[in-house]
């Protein structure tokens, strides 16, 4: 039997019907520390359908606004603030409430250049603690935004980092307080910085910049409160939204070619995104272009992954064309996987256009050598134990304790295993690493093409080595992507040093 089936087969539930799942979740009630009333309230039991909601869909996809820039060329300045705001969404109902950056959904995109100095000043005015988290941004410790540096509601913090050479890329930023993170994002605090090269080898391409991301709401079109299943399987939703609108409408000629920049800035949803009929070319990965474009059928984002591709459109009379998400399943144990394909959005075709070809070389990435240190994270769930149920090592995070010791220039490898029947997407701060090999069905497979990323989905059962190297000193968190188990306590430190 293969191992991965197997995990999931022995989970109890992600294999079996829907009426089993009932009894399951009713034994489970019985168990130490689980709640009996919260098992009442699944994943999916009291949320109504998305096509009973009437949230408008199928309309152009909308842009993203720009966060204006106060400084003078070679230093980005801006404001970002972080509050509540009410938006008019479904029909005949009460505005929803999301909180919001600068009062948009997703929040502004920051567009910044290789070598800028960047100065942002952050108020919250939220009711609880928050950060900026600079995700996979080169950033001194004392800017990035972890949870060990909060800003209390009223309180304003301004950070301050620069942007060295070779940093283009698709970044994002998102908060990271120790406990609120999970629902911070998904009541709507997102935005992404896209850092740009004045030697980019596509400039020549337009571009499209997607956000995804996850809407769950109650039947009165407010954002619901999260379930046991949430807190356990991960936060998903009715809609998957693309820049804040579901289903919108892309525009596509014939023989054109167009880059994506694609974000996934789900809680929890693990995308396996593809566009049938059409070419698509992957050019880049979190942090930046990869070395040539490879030609692919479907990639996979996990939540916080990020993917440049290139798209050129190739239709087919009477057949219609989307942005799909295929069925993936990630091992939930409490909710309903994906058996569905998705459309995230539609693709009008205007006309044909002719786009000139790709290059062959995008980016020179020279591999990491040997490492100095090798470790060993293993991801593992204990389901007796609500207080430390989702851990790193056995253990559950704790502010006051370093995990790792590290240091400065020194390249590590390390074997990032999931002992869990679920995925568990892996990220660090600090620095981009090379993913070496990974397992399938337990055998490992050499990497097929160098990239640099800062998140990778580790499946139940299987292993992924990276290797990576910090540059500046200072304590570094790592943890579960999934942003309800990041809270949960799938987090621990690497402390950095000179």
């Amino acid at each position: 039997m293969n191992r991965r089936h197997f995990l999931h087969w022995s989970s109890a539930l992600a294999l079996t019907p829907l009426l089993l799942r009932k009894s399951w979740a009713e034994g489970m009630a019985d168990m130490p520390g689980m709640d009996h009333a919260a098992m009442a309230h699944g994943a999916s039991a009291s949320m109504p359908a998305a096509d009973s909601l009437g949230l408008p869909h199928g309309l152009p996809l909308p842009s993203l606004s720009m966060l204006e820039n106060h400084g003078a060329p070679g230093h980005f300045v801006g404001q970002l603030r972080a509050a509540p705001v009410s938006l008019p969404l479904l029909p005949g109902k009460p505005a929803t409430t999301f909180w919001s950056y600068n009062g948009q959904i997703p929040g502004p995109a920051i567009v910044a250049w290789e070598g800028d100095e960047v100065s942002l000043q952050f108020a919250n005015q939220l009711g609880q603690p928050s950060t900026i988290h600079w995700h996979g941004m080169p950033v001194p410790v004392g800017q990035d935004g972890n949870p060990h540096d909060p800003v209390l509601p009223g309180q304003t913090r301004d950070y301050r980092f620069s942007l060295p050479a070779a940093s283009a890329a698709s970044y994002w930023y998102h908060p990271h307080p120790h406990g609120h993170t999970a629902q911070q994002a998904y009541m709507g605090l997102a935005g992404v910085f896209v850092v740009k090269s004045r030697h980019d080898p596509l400039v020549h391409l337009p571009e499209q910049w997607l956000v995804l991301s996850d809407l769950k709401l109650d039947d009165q079109g407010q954002i619901a409160t999260s379930s046991a299943a949430d807190h356990h399987d991960g936060r998903e939703g009715q809609f998957v939204l693309v820049n804040g609108g579901w289903q919108p409408e892309i525009a596509l000629a014939e023989g054109e070619r167009q880059r994506w920049r694609i974000w996934n800035a789900s809680s929890a949803r693990i995308l396996k995104l593809a566009l049938p009929a059409h070419e698509v070319d992957l050019v880049g990965t979190d942090g930046g272009l990869i070395g040539a474009p490879r030609r692919i059928d479907s990639v996979l984002l996990s939540p916080g992954e990020r993917a440049e591709i290139v798209i050129t459109g190739r239709f087919v009379p009477g057949q219609p064309s989307a942005l799909q998400a295929l069925p993936y399943n990630r091992g939930k144990a409490m909710g309903k996987e994906q058996t569905d394909i998705l459309t995230l959005a539609t693709i009008r075709q205007t006309g044909s256009k002719a786009t000139a070809a790709l290059p062959g070389t995008l980016r020179d990435i020279a591999a990491l050598g040997n490492p100095a240190v090798k470790r060993v994270v293993n991801f593992s769930e204990n389901m007796a134990d609500p207080a430390a149920m989702f851990l790193i090592n056995g253990k559950t995070f704790d502010m006051e304790r370093v995990d790792f010791i590290g240091k400065v220039g020194q390249i590590e490898e390390w074997d990032i295993a999931s002992q869990a029947h679920m995925d568990h997407p892996f990220h660090l701060h600090g620095t981009q690493f090379q993913v070496i090999a990974r397992t399938d069905d337990g055998v490992w497979q050499t990497e097929p093409f160098l990239a640099w990323r800062d998140v990778v989905n580790i499946p139940a059962g299987e292993t992924v080595r990276l290797r990576f190297v910090q540059q500046q000193p200072g304590l570094r968190m790592f943890h579960c992507h999934i942003l309800e188990h990041e809270d949960a306590g799938m987090m621990a430190m690497l402390d950095v040093r000179p």
